[in-house]
């Protein structure tokens, strides 16, 4: 019980500080789209952006982060205070000169990767140089980003959980910070959003220093690439920077062939993803950040029992908070657009067209937030290999689906093909699992799920029941728009836990298996 409640409460703290960095978010999101709209140098800069942010999620959050989690819990419980340090000033070292490299890399190369990673801005030379200057100012940010990740897994082996996950609120201070104070001064405004992206990952990884420093662990880099637990972090890293690899490619795939698409169609995919980031970020990022050291530690102590308590209790908090912010996104994506952004620059067809992919993509919103506690359930078992194949199957199969999807659908093809991969990613990993009996549904699901579908179903009938239509939205002032999304998802809050409570569902089933 203890431990369900500490997991429980680990969570609520990650989520309430990443609700923080989302809400900061969605009003960088809402800057964006009053101040640049869905235009050619919107588009533009949200690829340059995406790149850096491609290679920060293959060398921060994704393969190293993953690889280095298990094994610095292992050492954690094995090597005194002296060794451990020692190590991991091996591993920041031959991590920082690895990225600094790659980074340098990329500012050298910016054209080639404009040409690979957007295709359809080669025919446009205004696009393709505006995107490449812009990306000469992006890639360093890969540089502090990899090391602010380091520093915050870290500070989560040590259940230091609230530092990191408000970390990322610098960020967008920062961007948002430059659109007002930089951009103005600019022949071409949108660089300044750049300048603000490569601010925000120098400023991350400052504020992370003292808190490293309060735990003892703010140590000397070394280069260390001949070192033990380097070797073993590459060792595991390879298939998971593959695997990373893999998810990302997924996601450029959708730019590449949006860069084909009419102008408006990036951006139109990336207001709809910011918003459907946003759960993902509270619930999936949250649930997967706390769950992956806690079972990399019952692994390390070769507690079975306690790994399969874990594993559940994240699972069932998935189904239970995953089912209605998918549905609740789907059903009020007009509203949620038009609020947001449908104003200025951001014009009723633009709000339209990023309505469409929003409901493409919140039908995979659940097997998002999923896919990232699954993987933590290989990854903390130290097993890379597994997840690896299956995103490989899911990426060709995310590739076919597009170039079948775009072209009756678009846009919006592409974001419905990102969820039937996403939906076949889970369905793998589940059955990876439940093959190594690692994890198997069993009767005590079932109230848990026949109570969310049956409260599910009136929380989204409530909600069709009470909106009004997109245009009466478009036509409302904005303290209208707000007034009324704010009361319609707190009734629907309201109606779905009250509805969960009448079903049987209470505190325990969100605490303990």
């Amino acid at each position: 019980m203890l431990g369900g409640f500490f997991l429980f409460k680990s969570t609520f703290i990650v989520s309430g500080m990443t609700f923080l960095s989302r809400i900061l978010g969605l009003i960088r999101e809402m800057i964006f789209a009053t101040h640049f709209g869905a235009n050619a140098g919107m588009d533009a800069f949200l690829v340059a952006f995406k790149i850096p942010n491609f290679m920060r999620r293959l060398f921060a959050e994704g393969a190293f982060a993953q690889a280095f989690v298990p094994i610095f819990a292992e050492c954690k419980t094995t090597q005194d205070h002296a060794t451990l340090k020692q190590n991991l000033g091996y591993v920041a070292g031959t991590l920082a000169l690895i990225v600094f490299v790659v980074a340098m890399i990329g500012m050298v190369t910016s054209a080639i990767w404009i040409s690979v990673f957007a295709p359809g801005f080669i025919d446009d030379p205004y696009k393709f140089h505006l995107a490449q200057s812009m990306l000469r100012i992006t890639f360093p940010y890969i540089f502090f980003i990899a090391l602010t990740a380091l520093a915050g897994s870290i500070l989560n082996c040590y259940s230091r959980f609230a530092v990191p996950a408000f970390t990322p609120v610098l960020l967008n201070v920062c961007i948002i910070g430059s659109v007002f104070w930089i951009a103005p001064h600019l022949t071409h405004p949108i660089v300044g959003a750049a300048m603000g992206v490569c601010l925000g990952g120098v400023v991350q990884l400052l504020f992370q220093l003292p808190f490293l420093y309060r735990i003892s662990m703010l140590v000397l880099p070394k280069w260390g690439w001949h070192q033990p637990i380097v070797k073993k972090v590459i060792t595991l890293m390879v298939p998971a920077l593959f695997g990373a690899s893999v998810a990302q490619i997924s996601l450029l795939l959708d730019t590449i062939f949006a860069s084909f698409l009419p102008t408006g169609s990036v951006s139109w995919l990336y207001y709809s993803d910011r918003l459907m980031q946003f759960p993902l970020g509270v619930f999936g990022v949250a649930l997967s950040t706390v769950a992956l050291p806690s079972l990399a530690r019952h692994v390390a102590q070769k507690n079975e029992a306690h790994y399969r308590h874990a594993l559940a209790w994240a699972l069932r908090l998935v189904l239970l908070l995953g089912v209605p912010a998918a549905v609740g996104l789907g059903v009020l994506s007009g509203p949620l657009i038009a609020t947001l952004f449908g104003y200025h620059q951001f014009n009723a067809t633009d709000v339209v067209m990023s309505q469409r992919s929003l409901i493409a993509f919140s039908g995979g919103l659940l097997f998002f937030i999923a896919v990232k506690v699954l993987v933590s359930a290989f990854y903390s078992r130290q097993n890379m290999k597994t997840p690896v194949r299956i995103a490989v199957i899911c990426m060709i199969s995310n590739l076919i689906l597009n170039a079948i999807l775009i072209w009756p659908l678009a846009h919006v093809g592409l974001a419905l093909a990102t969820s039937l991969s996403a939906l076949l990613n889970v369905s793998l990993l589940l059955h990876g699992l439940h093959r190594r009996q690692i994890f198997r549904f069993h009767h005590a699901w079932w109230l848990p799920l026949l109570a969310t579908i049956l409260s599910v179903l009136i929380m989204a009938g409530m909600l069709y029941w009470l909106s009004p239509d997109l245009t009466t939205w478009l036509q409302w002032h904005w303290l209208a728009r707000v007034w009324h999304l704010f009361l319609y998802i707190l009734l629907a809050g309201i109606v779905y836990f009250a509805c969960l409570m009448l079903c049987g569902i209470r505190k325990r089933h969100f605490v303990q298996h």
